[in-house]
């Protein structure tokens, strides 16, 4: 036991009661099944103590296991309304929450990163952190020039959590795929494992977020902080105070939530085309409503490189699944390998599909809802249903697992807004081969 980090086995201890945990309570519902109670009130009892065992574990972990948990946070909205209230509770602890490091290790960690004269660099440093991440956590700050300054420092050790976090939950993707119909986990947390070293390196963040600022400098809708200074396990940026997304998800106007949908929709899809990137985490502790209107975005160390911009297919495809070409639209996808090999499939069940995915685009404004996400949801998960075997024969290309993530990411943030959003004409904008320019 002494070759083994203690907080590690503490770790893996945590993540290994989650299965033993589901089933007791799978055991406890067959037997309030015999007692007389139906089976959908028990399913929907066992599944929100599911939610509420998961997330609660997971909140209470850093590194893999709380990045892993905010990846799913944007897929709350898809929950049905019955399970919905520990989701969201958990999930959005889950966006902000973890313990904070000791101040004596956040110094060291900036001596190590900054050098031993680190202090000098700041007029004030505030030992409480403001904020928590997933790989760090952020510190106010005044710069030496007077500028107010959010300094992220990484956790130490960062690297092995996330590791070994991962390789646990990759264990346990089958019960976690219970709690998000219609989505495939696995994949997800390969992405996340794949994507992992260049996260860790503040340095890449800074660089990402850079590329950012500079694109967006001086918009009227988008505000990126500028960076000031990084190293691989510190970054400083400029700080920003504004209102954070998840009040407006709680409890904001009708204005306040379609200017906050229209904001999200016209940052995802400008950015490619803008910046030659993507942002590639999308949950709400990353988006602020400044008092201006604009929306200001943090944390880049996730990113999609897109050089050439979105994907010209995406937006064909798009408009072939509108247009109700079902022939077109089958060959399209063959071409292009989102079809498995060998696979025979219908072409208008192809297109029964993905129709109600593009129904968004139809009028000028479209009122995204819990509903409406949930009945998606509902209809790709329902093993007995035509779309689940037509799903099942279709594939996504690697190239296109993070866009089709982060997009539906942001539609899950949009559901959780309940926003009205003009988005065909957004797409149409930014979307190449979406207005017929392929």
């Amino acid at each position: 036991m002494t070759d083994i980090p203690r907080r590690t086995v503490q770790r893996t201890a945590k993540l290994a009661s989650l299965p033993l945990g589901v089933a007791g309570r799978v055991a406890a519902g067959w037997g309030k099944r015999l007692a007389g109670r139906s089976a959908e009130e028990v399913s929907a009892e066992v599944s929100a103590r599911t939610a509420e065992q998961v997330f609660a574990v997971l909140g209470q972990l850093k590194g893999g296991a709380m990045k892993f948990g905010q990846a799913l946070s944007v897929f709350e909205a898809a929950v049905p309304d019955e399970l919905a209230a520990p989701y969201r509770e958990a999930l959005t602890r889950l966006q902000s929450a973890a313990p904070p490091l000791a101040a004596r290790t956040v110094h060291r960690v900036l001596a190590e990163q900054l050098g031993r004269s680190w202090a000098r660099r700041f007029a004030e440093f505030d030992d409480e952190p403001a904020a928590a991440a997933s790989i760090g956590q952020v510190h106010r700050a005044v710069w030496h020039d007077g500028r107010e300054v959010a300094v992220k420092v990484q956790y130490p050790g960062a690297d092995e959590a996330l590791l070994a976090d991962l390789r646990q939950l990759q264990r346990f993707s089958r019960l976690f795929q219970a709690l998000v119909p219609g989505t495939e986990v696995k994949p997800l947390l390969n992405e996340l494992r794949d994507r992992m070293a260049e996260e860790l390196d503040y340095r890449s963040e800074a660089d990402n977020q850079r590329a950012f600022a500079a694109a967006f400098d001086g918009d009227s809708r988008v505000r990126v902080p500028k960076v000031v200074a990084s190293a691989p396990k510190v970054m400083v940026t400029e700080w920003v105070s504004g209102d954070p997304l998840s009040r407006i998800i709680r409890e904001g106007s009708r204005e306040e939530r379609d200017a906050a949908g229209r904001r999200l929709a016209e940052f995802h899809f400008s950015s490619p085309a803008r910046v030659g990137l993507l942002h590639a985490d999308p949950h709400p502790g990353n988006f602020m409503i400044l008092p201006d209107g604009r929306m200001c975005v943090i944390d880049y160390g996730a990113v999609a490189r897109l050089p050439d911009g979105l994907p010209p297919t995406l937006g064909v495809m798009t408009r072939l699944a509108l247009e109700r070409r079902s022939a077109e639209l089958l060959e399209l996808l063959r071409n292009e390998h989102f079809v498995r090999p060998g696979t025979e499939l219908d072409a208008d069940e192809v297109l029964d599909y993905l129709a109600p995915f593009v129904e968004p685009l139809r009028p000028e404004r479209f009122h995204f809802t819990r509903r409406w996400l949930q009945s998606q949801a509902e209809r790709i998960g329902d093993l007995q249903s035509d779309d689940f075997r037509t799903g099942r024969s279709l594939n996504l290309p690697p190239q296109y697992l993070l866009i089709h993530r982060v997009t539906f990411g942001a539609i899950g943030i949009m559901c959780q807004l309940d926003a009205e959003v003009p988005a065909r004409a957004i797409v149409t904008e930014w979307q190449p081969g979406f207005a017929g320019d392929e």
